[in-house]
């Protein structure tokens, strides 16, 4: 009993795996990825069940590094000024454009 669900386990692993190389490495849209997953012999509900997750992990990862890139990028930003206006005898602009560029990168990293 024991072996097959280890069977099972590590076929649903390379489902996914497959699933996954073919989504996020080789840019395929979900309908491909569907597609060639049936060809491989996963039944339609399966394969639609296997790619919804996949999709829903990559945008919890996008949404992830989004929040990382906002945090750091506001902080660059907001030492750059703080910097600046405390008038040590010099101007970040580069930590202040670079938080900026950041940030919004994030953002669009989450909100997409």
């Amino acid at each position: 009993m024991e072996n097959t669900t280890q069977d099972a386990q590590a076929a649903a692993n390379q489902v996914y795996e497959y699933a996954a190389n073919l989504l996020v490495n080789e840019g395929k849209s979900p309908f491909e990825v569907r597609k060639a997953l049936v060809e491989q012999g996963l039944d339609e509900e399966s394969a639609k069940v296997v790619v919804d997750n996949l999709e829903a992990q990559v945008q919890d990862a996008k949404r992830e590094r989004g929040q990382k890139d906002m945090l750091y990028g506001a902080l660059w930003c907001i030492g750059g000024t703080v910097a600046t206006v405390a008038n040590i005898g010099y101007i970040f602009w580069g930590a202040i454009l670079f938080g900026a560029f950041q940030f919004i990168q994030g953002a669009i990293r989450y909100f997409s």
